[in-house]
């Protein structure tokens, strides 16, 4: 004997309709089928909607039919409520980042999620992860759980991570689910992680390798201007390690801050500082910073101290990779909603194969002439974290040979009295 709860939710309301229709022809067909024949079908029907029919004495047709009836209304509600778990499963199966598949016990897709329907689209891409899946689901034996990472190379390179497990009952298999994750992210900043501490390890090995041999050779030297020329080299190597530990602290410290104080900050103010910490550097190299400020003067809201750094920084890349004796420029203007700060240099210029990549920390186009000019690999990225943390953006454009110029866009907070 089966109740209510056994049975799948269309089969109650297939059942219970069908001895609605067995009750009424029970007075259709009168006398032309036997009562006890009748009796003992809706006592059946009954008893599958999972009503008591047990009586010690036989019940009367009309007695059943109540029966029935009382057992449909059970049954309808039971199958709302089944339609509503279902609807409830989906949704939340739909809320979920992951591609869900799930597949009966023959390898036939019966439910795939939001995710999963994206999925399926028409890329190269997703055609190759729809084939890799397939071919994963196929190879899932019963009571076995596989795995696989696919890297599609796009564009844009993604890697996906697919799980398969079996369902089973515990007496026969139900099917199998897949869950795809796209794990591109994690493992591009990985990469970034472990890029970052090589890069470090190089970056201050390099120096500190060399003020140990000047150290050493300016000990056994007895040539008063040979020891000034070493001491001067060990000076730079100091300043630079310096300057690598000062840009490694500001850029960790804007990284935390990801929510700076939020203030008024006049954008005149800021570049003209920036434009004062730059000036001994631009002198060194007798390059000539032209400067134009809004006009009216227009503020931000932000943090002054990180806006500075990052002018600053855009200011000193320009400097430092511009010819001697050329000319930099920067320039702020209110457009719209924002407020564009560009920063143009006629120097070496970017190749077009780096331009993705010169935001990156300790990234440099040209490693020799880095070292030349002192720079630590460190300042275009300190300016992109600033743009983040400001709600803003950072982009450049360049020909190699022909400068760059860098855009800083930043939330325009209002226009000040001038």
């Amino acid at each position: 004997m089966l109740g209510t709860a056994q049975l799948p939710a269309y089969g109650i309301a297939a059942i219970a309709a069908g001895a609605l229709v067995l009750a009424g022809a029970a007075y259709t067909l009168g006398a032309r089928r036997p009562l006890r024949s009748l009796r003992e079908r809706l006592s059946s029907v009954a008893s599958r909607l999972g009503a008591e029919t047990a009586s010690p004495e036989p019940r009367r047709v009309d007695e059943l039919i109540g029966l029935v009836e009382r057992a449909t209304e059970r049954a309808s509600e039971t199958v709302a409520v089944a339609s509503d778990d279902a609807m409830r499963l989906r949704r939340a199966f739909d809320t979920l980042s992951q591609a869900v598949i799930v597949c009966d016990e023959h390898g036939k897709p019966v439910f795939r999620n939001a995710r999963a329907m994206l999925l399926m689209g028409g890329r190269h891409g997703d055609a190759l992860a729809v084939q890799a899946v397939d071919e994963l689901l196929a190879s899932t034996a019963p009571g076995t759980t596989e795995e696989r990472t696919l890297e599609l190379y796009g564009p844009p390179r993604r890697t996906l991570a697919v799980r398969t497990t079996s369902l089973d009952n515990g007496q026969r298999a139900l099917g199998i689910i897949a869950v795809i994750e796209d794990i591109s992210e994690r493992r591009r900043l990985e990469e970034v992680r472990r890029d970052f501490v090589a890069n470090v390890s190089h970056e201050l090995k390099t120096p500190m390798g060399a003020l140990g041999l000047l150290a050493e050779t300016l000990l056994s030297e007895t040539e008063p201007e040979v020891s000034r020329r070493l001491a001067e080299r060990i000076h730079t190597e100091a300043f630079r390690v310096s300057r690598i530990i000062d840009d490694l602290l500001d850029l960790t410290r804007i990284e935390s801050e990801e929510s700076p104080p939020r203030e008024p900050v006049l954008v005149n103010l800021v570049m003209a500082e920036a434009t004062e910490r730059v000036r001994a550097a631009a002198e060194q190299r007798n390059v000539k910073v032209e400067v134009e400020e809004p006009s009216p003067p227009v503020a931000v809201l932000g943090d002054r101290r990180q806006l500075t750094s990052a002018v600053y920084n855009l200011l000193e890349n320009a400097v430092k990779f511009s010819y001697e004796g050329g000319a930099v420029s920067m320039s702020g203007r209110a457009e719209g909603d924002d407020v564009v700060i560009t920063v143009t240099d006629h120097g070496i210029g970017i190749p077009a194969r780096d331009l993705e990549r010169v935001f990156e920390r300790f990234y440099r186009v040209d490693h020799g002439r880095s070292r030349l000019t002192g720079g630590t690999g460190l300042g275009l990225a300190i300016v992109r974290h600033v743009a983040q943390n400001h709600h803003g953006s950072v982009a450049v454009e360049s020909r190699e040979g022909e400068g760059a110029t860098f855009t800083l866009v930043l939330p325009l907070q209002g226009r000040a009295e001038g």
